[in-house]
C-alpha cells in the first residue's frame, strides 16, 4: 500500500490564498487529502471556489470571516463530523473526516490572545479536544493536522525568553499539549522525525523584515496516534501565500 500524503496549512483566508498561489501549491503538491485552517470563508462560497477535491468539507464560524477549517480529499470519507462535546461557541474550529483507515482531523486551536485574556478559555478546549481526540483514538489511529496555536518547546519558536508569558509560550499551553503527547500517545511526526533541529518554523509575524530573517513560531502540526505508520514529515517553509507556511505527513492507511 502506498502512502497517503496529508498536508495541512492555515491560509489566513481561503479567498486570499487563491490570489497568492494556493491552485498552484495544490497542483505541485498534489494532496491526498488537505486539511486547511482560518479559512474566512461561508460554505457555500468556498465549496464552489473550484479546489481540484471531489470530497470537500467546510466548517464555518458563526462569525463571518473569522476561523474556519475544512478536510478537502480525493477518496470519499466514510463520515465526517465538525466540533466536539462541550460547552463552546460556534467558531469553526474543527472537522474530524473518518476513512477506512484512520481519522483525519482538521484543527484550528483558539488563540489566548493579548493580555491572556482568552487562556483559561484555551485550556478548557484543550481539555475537550483531548477527549474527543482519545474517543476515536479507540477506533482506529488518529492523525490531527493543523494550527495548533502553541510553540511546544523552546526550540518551536525563535525568542523563547523574550516570550515566556505570550500567548501560545505560556507553562500553561505547552503543559496542556504535552498531556495530549505523553498521556495520550500521539506524537509530534515532525519534532520526532528531527528532534533537534532549530529554525524551523510554521509561522511569521507580517511585520516587513521578520520572515526574512527567519523570526519564526512552529505552531503547526501533524500529530499521530499511536499505531499509525507515518514518515517524511515536512515544514514547507518555502511556500509563501499566508502568515502560516504548509506542513505536511505521509501515512501509511488505507483511504478507501
Amino acid at each position: 500500500m502506498s502512502g497517503a500524503k496529508v498536508f495541512s496549512w492555515n491560509v489566513n483566508g481561503v479567498r486570499s490564498a487563491l490570489g497568492k498561489g494556493l491552485a498552484d501549491f495544490i497542483a505541485q503538491a498534489d494532496p491526498d487529502v488537505l486539511c486547511l485552517q482560518e479559512t474566512k470563508c461561508e460554505t457555500a462560497v468556498a465549496s464552489a471556489l473550484g479546489l481540484p477535491f471531489t470530497h470537500q468539507f467546510w466548517h464555518e464560524a458563526g462569525k463571518k470571516g473569522y476561523s474556519g477549517t475544512a478536510v478537502l480529499s480525493k477518496r470519499p470519507p466514510l463520515s465526517v463530523k465538525v466540533d466536539f462535546p462541550g460547552d463552546h461557541p460556534a467558531e469553526g474550529r474543527v472537522v474530524t473526516a473518518e476513512f477506512p483507515g484512520l481519522y483525519v482531523v482538521s484543527a484550528y486551536v483558539p488563540n489566548s490572545q493579548r493580555e491572556l485574556e482568552r487562556l483559561d478559555y484555551r485550556l478548557e478546549w484543550d481539555a475537550d479536544f483531548r477527549r474527543h481526540l482519545a474517543r476515536l483514538a479507540k477506533t482506529k489511529p488518529v492523525l490531527v493536522c493543523g494550527d495548533l496555536n502553541v510553540a511546544h518547546r523552546e526550540i518551536d519558536l525563535a525568542n523563547p525568553d523574550s516570550n515566556r508569558r505570550n500567548a501560545g509560550f505560556t507553562d500553561e499551553e505547552r503543559e496542556s499539549f504535552g498531556v495530549l503527547l505523553d498521556d495520550h500517545g500521539f506524537t509530534d511526526t515532525f519534532r520526532s522525525a528531527h528532534p533537534d533541529l532549530a529554525r524551523r518554523y510554521s509561522w511569521w509575524s507580517f511585520r516587513p523584515g521578520i520572515r526574512e530573517r527567519n523570526i519564526g513560531w512552529r505552531l503547526d502540526y501533524c500529530l499521530a496516534s499511536d499505531g499509525l505508520k507515518w514518515s517524511a514529515p515536512e515544514i514547507h517553509d518555502r511556500v509563501r501565500g499566508s502568515d502560516h507556511c504548509p506542513v505536511s505527513v505521509v501515512v501509511q492507511a488505507d483511504l478507501g
